[in-house]
């Protein structure tokens, strides 16, 4: 396996791409001791192992951990795995079924079509402020606040308390890296015991007030036979505020990164705005905002020859996958009119993100208001990487006009 694949290293987080290219040209599965995963470099095999029933987001709905082979977590990290392994990105059927199916219904088309005035006013107030100020951190003053803003206003969480939402989504994130800290740890359950507890309360006031809002339609759900235990709609709140904002905000900071080191594509997404839904996606594929996704293998798989025994763990590369040129022309092309590119950022099978066409529409709102009322901005110095790999994303990107 080719060294070059070290993600811990801050120049492989700056451009993992060139790594990728070799791993690809090395094989289709590679074992990867640091982590004791298999990596799954290749596009079609990450395609085809995201739909395969033999591995699962979880394994505790067949295994216990002594029969898995696995040493169970800590017991002090237990409010971090209670609050995450409620939540339907961590749940198999038949409970990931149910819930999903009640959750859907937040997410429908026409939902999200009636959300969109409020993402575009949003959009347009944030922008407004940059231009105003004539520039400053495009992450903090823009890609940030939007989906937090849209998601929270779903949640029916009150203003005055969405600056808590995105400290407490960044710290339990911070246990999807790899081999995390025992201080990210400790920082996930402190996390996960506020945002908890947070919510519960705000459960509590809901069944007594309803409102328009996503968690007094669970409740509604719920007293209707929908069943929905209370850590579940918790788990499934903290689930799509961190899953509703994290790989927006880092796609749309590390798209206009993308944007400004490709001026051409730049020039041209200016010239002609009609490009923006096909822009939007090729910087999706271009700069995967969720470099890896991992599955536990429930039966034995094999891959290209290699059997990769039940107890393993799948590390599947979403940003080798969409630049595999198996699959995409010229993948280390920037090609903001790209017409094929069905790319993986989404994932795919039963998890498939839900939040898809809502992250659509918040990034065309962002992108687009940017591009008409802030047709001279440019970027200010080179942006530092935040240290994480698997959610990868820039500290901040300084703009001016």
């Amino acid at each position: 396996m080719d060294a070059t694949f070290e993600p811990w290293s801050p120049a492989f987080v700056a451009d993992p791409y060139p790594a990728y290219d070799a791993l690809r040209a090395a094989g289709r599965v590679h074992w990867f001791e640091p982590t004791r995963q298999w990596l799954v470099p290749h596009y079609a095999d990450v395609s085809a192992l995201l739909r395969d029933r033999r591995l699962g987001r979880t394994y505790l709905h067949r295994f216990t951990h002594e029969e898995f082979g696995r040493t169970p977590p800590p017991p002090e990290h237990e409010p971090f795995h209670t609050l995450n392994d409620h939540g339907i990105l961590d749940l198999e059927a038949p409970d990931h079924t149910r819930i999903r199916r009640l959750v859907t219904k937040a997410f429908t088309p026409r939902t999200v079509a009636a959300l969109e005035p409020t993402v575009r006013r949003l959009a347009a107030e944030l922008v407004a402020g940059l231009v105003e100020r004539g520039g400053g951190d495009l992450l903090a003053d823009v890609a940030e606040p939007l989906p937090v803003a849209v998601i929270a206003e779903m949640l029916g969480v009150p203003e005055p308390d969405r600056h808590l939402l995105r400290p407490w989504s960044a710290d339990i994130c911070g246990m999807f890296e790899l081999n995390p800290s025992r201080e990210t740890a400790q920082k996930a359950v402190t996390a996960s015991l506020e945002f908890s507890a947070y919510l519960r309360e705000l459960i509590a006031k809901r069944r007594t007030d309803p409102g328009d809002d996503l968690i007094s339609a669970l409740i509604a759900a719920h007293d209707e036979g929908d069943r929905l235990t209370e850590q579940e709609m918790v788990s499934t709140c903290v689930l799509l505020l961190n899953a509703g904002h994290e790989a927006t905000v880092n796609t749309t900071a590390n798209g206009w990164w993308t944007l400004f080191r490709h001026p051409e594509q730049l020039a041209a997404l200016r010239a002609d705005h009609a490009l923006l839904p096909t822009a939007v996606e090729e910087l999706m594929r271009y700069d995967t905002p969720l470099q890896m996704f991992e599955r536990w293998v429930l039966d034995d798989v094999e891959i290209d020859g290699t059997v990769v025994p039940r107890g393993s763990e799948l590390a599947l590369l979403f940003g080798a996958a969409n630049r595999d040129p198996a699959r995409f022309a010229a993948p280390n092309a920037l090609d903001l009119g790209r017409q094929d590119n069905p790319h993986v950022t989404f994932g795919a099978g039963i998890h498939f993100c839900l939040g898809a066409p809502l992250a659509r529409l918040e990034l065309a709102a962002s992108f687009g208001e940017l591009l008409r009322e802030a047709p001279t901005m440019r970027m200010v110095g080179e942006p530092e990487w935040k240290p994480g790999y698997v959610i990868r994303g820039v500290t901040e990107l300084r703009v001016e006009l």
